[in-house]
Parts: C-alpha cells; sequence; structure tokens
C-alpha cells in the first residue's frame, strides 16, 4: 500500500519549496493555478505587534505578518510552504489578510513549475533593504 498524500483543507493547490532565484527557498506552483483561485494560507504563532516588531528587529529574514494594528503571525516554525513565498516587483499572486488569516490568491494563471510570488508591501525594512526580485521595473527595495 502506498502512502497517501494529504494536504491541509486550507491548503488548495499542490506546491513545492525548492531554492529560488529570487532568494533562498521559494514556493512554486506544482499544479497549474487557475486566475483569482484561492492558493493557501499561512498558520502560525499568534503574537502581539510588539513582539513583531522585536522579532524583526535586526533580521533580514522574516516570516512574520501584521494581520491587525495589534496582531501578528509568526509562521517561522510553520509547516506552511506558503511562508516561503517570495517578494516580486511584478507578481503573480497576492497576500490579502482576512479575519485575521493569512491568504493567497493567484493573481493571473501559474502554471506548474512557476514561482509563486507577492508584492509584500510596507516592510520592516523601511526601504533598506535591496529588492532581488529582478523583475523589469523593479522598484529596488523593500
Amino acid at each position: 500500500m502506498s502512502a497517501l498524500s494529504v494536504r491541509p483543507a486550507y491548503q488548495k493547490y499542490d506546491v513545492s519549496v525548492r531554492r529560488s532565484r529570487i532568494d533562498g527557498f521559494g514556493v512554486f506552483a506544482a499544479e497549474p493555478i487557475p486566475a483569482r483561485r484561492k492558493i493557501g494560507e499561512i498558520r502560525g504563532e499568534s503574537i502581539t505587534v510588539a513582539e513583531a516588531r522585536r522579532r524583526a528587529a535586526g533580521r533580514e529574514r522574516i516570516m512574520i505578518v501584521e494581520v491587525s494594528t495589534r496582531k501578528a503571525i509568526d509562521a517561522s516554525a510553520s509547516a506552511d510552504p506558503m511562508r516561503f513565498t517570495n517578494h516580486s516587483c511584478q507578481p503573480n499572486a497576492r497576500l490579502l489578510i482576512r479575519d485575521g488569516r493569512i491568504e493567497f490568491y493567484a493573481l493571473r494563471a501559474i502554471p506548474a513549475g512557476e514561482e509563486i510570488s507577492v508584492h509584500y508591501g510596507e516592510t520592516h525594512h523601511e526601504g533598506t533593504l535591496a529588492c532581488r526580485c529582478g523583475t523589469a521595473g523593479c522598484e529596488g527595495w523593500l
């Protein structure tokens, strides 16, 4: 009998984590993802924004998302593959905070094998970390 691959209900499409040309590890579509469909979510430790900013101070790589003015999710210890989603100035997906959940949606059809990326928007780097997305029209900084 072969082992079955079970993905959590909040992970709607199969993805894989591997080395990224953008930065470190990235998350890649393991199957075609249609436009405007939910790809998956990130879960993690619920912490205060003050604690999130303390943890992020002085670190280049973090996996923390502020979901409200008072609450953040630290996905550093999460097993969710979407936590490896890299930034791009021309992303193929978007991050949406809904009811305290961190969700990812395809902006366009994403073929199998393509890296999934989002535009991070405002970050704790405050424009001091060089962007590595390499897209035409790259903004240059995070």
